[in-house]
């Protein structure tokens, strides 16, 4: 690990002007999860750690009928997970928090560092490149040990699947962010957050080097019956192979509105908007569950070694409509 100045600001434009204007000079520190490791492997070597923690007004939980829920950046996922409101209104991110494991993420974990945090494909963590190509500049995944990369959105550059395990919880539930930057705080739907990059310079999400997210914005869930499932290789300290929320809006047994996000299979958490129009004015059975999952998969292209992941991400998708609607 490289020299750095250490920053420990107070407030959150104070933090904000100790952000550089381009990536890679300054790293912003909150739980430390990630960026701390990524630093020893040399894959991030800023001039200047500006660390969060000492930023009060980035933390906290909210929440009113009213107005939904409030979540500072800075709230661990074992906060999460300790809220009653959070749990009783909001399932599906108690769920999605529930399903990191480990003791020591939870308690240091950040919801903004959950979404923020880098992919973990081995190419990218291995040294070669955000979009993993090699010398020559041809795509080393197609060909090579894609194992648990993207079946939805693989058509290139990348092939990398989004980490976060609060996203397709917080996007089912129609959350937005509050982003803090040098000319004020602006308002983006976490859903249009996530973005693909098309060369290595560039970042997975929609945040400029000199901002940080604030805040997470949760509309009111009256009427709303959510769920989130993931399937994992091992319940341990080990990130999902696919994973799936749903929001749904019942019409007495009828689902009035939908929403169905699937993560780990795709670049960005990935909306289906094919799944949504399998439930809408359905009511829920587990044949109707299954036809989601499937129209959830259909656009899924395999590569050489991940088509297993699909199978996976239909099963997530059923699970979680059933749930949602109360296991019917």
């Amino acid at each position: 690990m490289q020299g750095f100045e250490y920053a420990q600001p107070k407030r959150k434009d104070e933090a904000v002007r100790l952000l550089a204007d381009e990536w890679g000079p300054t790293e912003i520190l909150a739980g430390g999860t990630d960026l701390l490791s990524f630093m020893k492997d040399d894959l991030a070597s800023p001039k200047r750690l500006v660390d969060l923690k000492g930023v009060k007004e980035l933390g906290g939980i909210q929440y009113t009928t009213k107005t939904g829920l409030r979540l500072g950046a800075l709230v661990t996922l074992e906060e999460l997970l300790d809220h009653a409101e959070v749990r009783q209104s909001y399932p599906a991110l108690a769920q999605a928090a529930a399903g990191v494991y480990s003791p020591q993420i939870r308690s240091r974990g950040t919801v903004g560092g959950d979404l923020c945090q880098r992919p973990r494909c081995w190419y990218y963590r291995s040294g070669f490149g955000l979009l993993a190509r090699d010398a020559s500049g041809k795509p080393l995944v197609p060909d090579g040990d894609n194992r648990y990369h993207a079946i939805l959105g693989n058509g290139g550059p990348a092939y990398f699947v989004n980490p976060s395990s609060l996203a397709p919880a917080l996007i089912a539930l129609g959350a937005s962010l509050r982003i803090m930057g040098p000319q004020g705080s602006r308002d983006l739907l976490l859903e249009n957050f996530f973005v693909v990059p098309k060369t290595d310079a560039e970042r997975e999400y929609a945040l400029k080097p000199n901002e940080i997210v604030a805040e997470v914005l949760v509309p009111p869930a009256s009427g709303i019956r959510s769920a989130a499932y993931e399937v994992r290789q091992r319940e341990a300290l080990d990130w999902p192979l696919a994973a799936a929320a749903v929001a749904l809006k019942l019409d007495g047994k009828k689902v009035q509105g939908a929403r169905v996000v699937l993560g780990h299979v795709a670049p960005i958490p990935w909306r289906s908007p094919e799944a949504e129009r399998a439930l809408i004015g359905k009511t829920v059975s587990e044949a109707v569950a299954d036809a989601a999952g499937l129209s959830a998969v259909s656009r899924a292209q395999r590569l050489s070694r991940n088509g297993y992941k699909i199978q996976l991400a239909r099963v997530a998708v059923k699970r979680a409509v059933l749930q949602a609607a109360g296991g019917a």
